[in-house]
């Protein structure tokens, strides 16, 4: 049941870097000959792969579990390995059964491996018993616990961080509660996180912050009661975390300015918003004022406002990239990125119009095969939809897998993108 399991896990932040914006676009948006003419005779390029320092997107981790559900199918060959390597880690997240015995193991049993073709893989060992197997007396499958072994050590660590402990948590306290070493509980976070176990506490402990900051409690109480050790500790990484310090963030965004415009296109609306250094956040959706109610909920007080004109170049190259034109302008986007989110959304922009990759492909093409969940979340949390192509991330099995915008607009995408590159 994965409402049993629900983790909460913070917005991680990391340093990031700026993407240089090409000028000399066209003021107008009309979608003429002559406008998409100029558009293909410019110099364009992949989007670069940086993203920059700002606060403008600072709100939690969408719920983990979605990620997990989106992710969590069997990859034969991945599953195989494991089975080969009798991979104690991998126990939880799947079972492999063998047709000539009848019988379904976890995959570091150390009975004898199997030849390949006799193997079968199952999600639950409810699964493998579903199709007549029996549970191998020796290692004993069915006593495995749905949920993988590094998402339940993540999960007790989440669970015990959002009890409330006012003083910085270390690595070494949380894995003792955890029963586990230092270095176990380390790894777990790298696998299913993608992130250090030092980087979450420090995001648990800013989320503790704004969400006290948002409720009107003084900075220095605020910074206290979320485990900072001081004053100085806090504002030195501030503009990083909050893009403010903490009492503009604390009067909800007072001062900051943002920009926005609201396209129609044939799958709905879609919001693009900008500050004067660059695209914040694209949302996709069916109605242009839910959209922007979203977007000015997030900070009441700062400044939001339609766009006169400044986002024309900017919202021309979004129309190009629907439309199939053969166009690949570099954008500027002020988002926050994980140093793994940054390594996903690099990755993602390089995946071709019309095509798609897997969860477990795109972990493997990062050089972390394990980190497929830690994949799907960064996709899940992606801020500007379309600029970064998580809908050409898909399941394993074919299943589209998640997406924040709805899977029947994602569906409808890749069916445009694969009739576009095929005309």
């Amino acid at each position: 049941n994965p409402s049993k399991h629900r983790l909460h896990i913070p917005r991680l932040f990391q340093p990031t870097y700026l993407i240089p914006v090409c000028t000399g676009m066209t003021r107008g948006l009309r979608q003429t000959p002559s406008f998409w003419r100029r558009l293909k005779s410019m110099n364009f390029r992949d989007f670069e792969s940086h993203f920059r320092i700002d606060g403008l997107n600072l709100k939690a981790y969408p719920n983990f579990m979605t990620s997990i559900e989106a992710a969590q199918t069997l990859d034969d060959q991945t599953c195989w390995r494991s089975v080969l390597e009798r991979d104690q880690e991998s126990d939880g997240r799947f079972v492999y059964a063998v047709r000539s015995t009848g019988i379904y193991y976890r995959p570091s049993c150390p009975s004898r491996r199997p030849r390949r073709e006799q193997v079968s893989f199952f999600s639950s060992a409810e699964g493998a018993h579903g199709q007549g197997y029996r549970p191998c007396k020796r290692c004993r499958p069915q006593e495995t616990s749905g949920e993988d072994t590094d998402t339940k050590l993540v999960r007790l660590a989440c669970e015990y961080l959002e009890s409330g402990h006012p003083e910085p948590v270390s690595l070494e306290h949380v894995s003792a509660q955890a029963g586990v070493t230092p270095a176990r509980l380390r790894k777990a976070f790298k696998n299913v996180t993608g992130s250090s176990f030092t980087q979450f506490a420090d995001a648990r402990r800013l989320d503790q912050l704004k969400t006290r900051l948002q409720e009107g409690q003084d900075v220095t109480s605020a910074l206290y009661d979320s485990g900072y050790s001081s004053t100085s500790r806090l504002y030195e990484k501030a503009p990083a975390q909050l893009g403010m310090t903490p009492n503009t963030y604390r009067k909800g965004g007072q001062d900051v300015e943002i920009t926005y415009a609201v396209i129609d296109w044939s799958l709905g609306q879609i919001l693009v918003a900008a500050t004067n250094k660059g695209v914040c956040a694209v949302r996709l959706g069916d109605d242009a004022a839910a959209l922007e109610a979203e977007l000015k909920n997030e900070y009441p007080n700062a400044s939001v406002e339609r766009d006169s004109g400044r986002l024309h170049d900017w919202v021309g190259i979004m129309l190009a990239t629907l439309e199939g034109h053969p166009v690949t302008r570099s954008l500027p986007l002020d988002v926050q990125a994980t140093a793994f989110q940054r390594r996903v959304w690099q990755h993602l922009m390089t995946i071709p119009r019309g095509e798609t990759r897997t969860y477990s492909q795109v972990a493997e093409a990062l050089g972390s095969r394990r980190s497929t969940l830690a994949v799907a979340n960064a996709c899940a949390t992606n801020p500007v939809a379309l600029a970064v192509p998580c809908h050409r991330v898909v399941r394993q099995d074919g299943g589209l897998g998640g997406y924040r915008w709805g899977l029947e607009r994602k569906a409808a995408l890749l069916e445009d993108e694969s009739i576009t590159e095929s005309d």
